[in-house]
């Protein structure tokens, strides 16, 4: 398969147009152009395993605190999925579990998956690392419930010295995780997917 990098041509990261070789600058956006983004897997890895380790004190310190009548008490996610399961809401703590548990690990997984693949040049078939690919963007939208829910539970839930809601540590790192990740998905180049020989 011919690709245009192969004829010296060379596509804008920022807004994708194509630029016969001789200019260094993108000629709509000014962008400096690069075949391939500079140390996009170090970037991949640099965030990731940053959001690996705000992982394990977001599951570690309490995610919602509430303090009922003067009195605080904090819930961790594990706990606030017994909490529920236990008293019927099954739904509930299977949503709570799917978010706070199966996607962050699934989107780590995935992403170092890809990122392995395509530094040691795995023999996958590069329209699954695609689709892998399109998979992590897809399901990186669907990180932030638990920080949502616990941001509408701080702001609409508060009767004076009678109930309030508090974010608690767990939540700012839960969402300083899902930021990480996130970028961590955003500094993969995608054009290394296809690529069979790299230089980095």
């Amino acid at each position: 398969m011919t690709r245009a990098a192969d004829m010296g041509w060379i596509g804008c990261h920022n807004c994708g147009a194509v630029h016969a070789p001789g200019p260094s600058r993108c000629r709509t956006c000014g962008a400096v152009l690069h075949a391939r983004l500079p140390n996009s897997l170090q970037k991949v890895w640099a965030w990731l395993l940053t959001g690996v380790l705000f992982l394990i004190p977001a599951n570690l310190y309490p995610l919602l605190s509430n303090e009922i009548f003067g009195h605080e008490e904090g819930h961790t996610i594990l706990e606030g999925i017994v909490l529920f399961a236990r008293s019927g809401d099954l739904l509930v703590a299977g949503v709570i579990f799917l978010a706070s548990f199966v996607i962050p690990v699934v989107k780590v997984v995935v992403i170092a998956l890809l990122a392995w693949s395509v530094h040691f040049d795995w023999q996958m078939e590069r329209r699954r690392r695609l689709l892998l690919y399109e998979f992590v963007e897809f399901i990186g939208r669907w990180s932030m419930i638990d920080v949502f829910v616990v941001a509408l539970l701080t702001g609409l839930v508060h009767l004076g010295a009678i109930l309030s809601f508090l974010p608690g540590l767990g939540a700012v790192c839960f969402a300083f995780s899902v930021i990480c990740t996130m970028l961590s998905a955003q500094a993969m180049d995608a054009k290394l997917i296809w690529d069979d020989d790299r230089d980095e």
